[in-house]
């Protein structure tokens, strides 16, 4: 698989001082890691119609959407005090497709019970039983220029670089021509968008600032959607609230295991997934020329589909 890796188009990201090389495959790019794990899942991996998929492009709220939806999920097994969040990761009590290996995920999925199951690969690419099983799909979004920001901050600290070392306007650049991981983004996003459509029953979208704007009644419709509904005892006793509370950027980033930890002893710090999570944080990078070219370019990406992602 590698050799064949090595054979397509690659694109290495200058602004990081060449430390990432990207490989388009299947019309996205994505690391050499990634693409692995990933195609053997196209090759191997069998859903089921019980899994949740939560799927997103890098820096969307994915680390929110995989809290959220994990203290849904086990809710009745776990309360705040005993949940892994506490001494896991996000990402690592919902496994990666294109990162784990797929075996290692089934047999995941038949000890815990847990039908949890994440992933960055666009919706054409998804392997083809996601599809065929009908498994729930959840897909958030973001704002487009949030999304450049928070990318561009955790990649240059994933390899160490200064923000004088990596400039913004080239890695700006680079993604308003596609090329960032799993991008283009506005691609990744109408593939979910349009599936959505097609199915509604399997397939929903939240957008990051909606889920911001009103967590109690996007949580809820995401438990109703993915087949863990709260009880009116629930709401009653607050286990709505106190979800929301407990997977809160305010409270997450201030874990031990996400100050301090690392995700399967890996080099990637917990910390780097905890930044700001504010809407709006472009404004202190972009100027009005960037401002105006990414609108314009999204504007035309979305017309006629009612998607807002500014």
């Amino acid at each position: 698989m590698e050799e064949m890796i090595e054979t397509l188009p690659q694109h290495t990201c200058s602004w990081l001082k060449d430390k990432m090389t990207m490989y388009k495959y299947q019309d996205f790019w994505a690391i050499k890691r990634h693409l692995e794990g990933g195609i053997q899942a196209q090759q191997s991996f069998k859903a089921e119609p019980s899994d949740v998929f939560l799927c997103s492009a890098p820096k969307t709220g994915t680390t929110w959407l995989k809290s959220l939806v994990f203290a849904i999920v086990t809710r009745e097994k776990f309360d705040e005090s005993t949940t892994p969040l506490l001494t896991k990761l996000a990402h690592e009590c919902v496994p990666i497709l294109e990162i784990l290996q797929v075996k290692e995920h089934e047999n995941n999925r038949k000890n815990s019970g847990f039908p949890l199951v994440a992933t960055h690969f666009p919706y054409a690419s998804l392997p083809k039983s996601v599809i065929s099983s009908n498994c729930k799909i959840v897909y958030i979004y973001r704002n487009i220029k949030d999304v450049i920001v928070s990318n561009y901050h955790f990649r240059r600290e994933a390899f160490k670089l200064p923000m004088e070392d990596a400039p913004f306007e080239e890695a700006f650049e680079e993604f308003y021509q596609g090329l960032s991981n799993f991008g283009p983004y506005w691609d990744h996003v109408l593939g979910y968008w349009k599936a959505s459509l097609e199915r509604p029953d399997s397939i929903l979208l939240l957008k990051y600032e909606d889920l911001k704007r009103d967590p109690t009644s996007n949580l809820k419709r995401l438990a109703d959607f993915i087949g863990y509904p709260f009880s009116v005892d629930e709401e009653k006793a607050g286990v709505v609230d106190n979800i929301i509370r407990f997977c809160s950027f305010e409270n997450m980033s201030n874990l031990e295991v996400n100050k301090t930890g690392k995700p399967n002893g890996g080099t990637l710090e917990n910390r780097l997934y905890y930044r700001k999570a504010k809407d709006g944080d472009w404004m202190n990078y972009f100027t009005d020329d960037m401002k105006e070219k990414i609108d314009k370019l999204t504007d035309e990406k979305f017309s006629g589909t009612g998607l807002v992602l500014k």
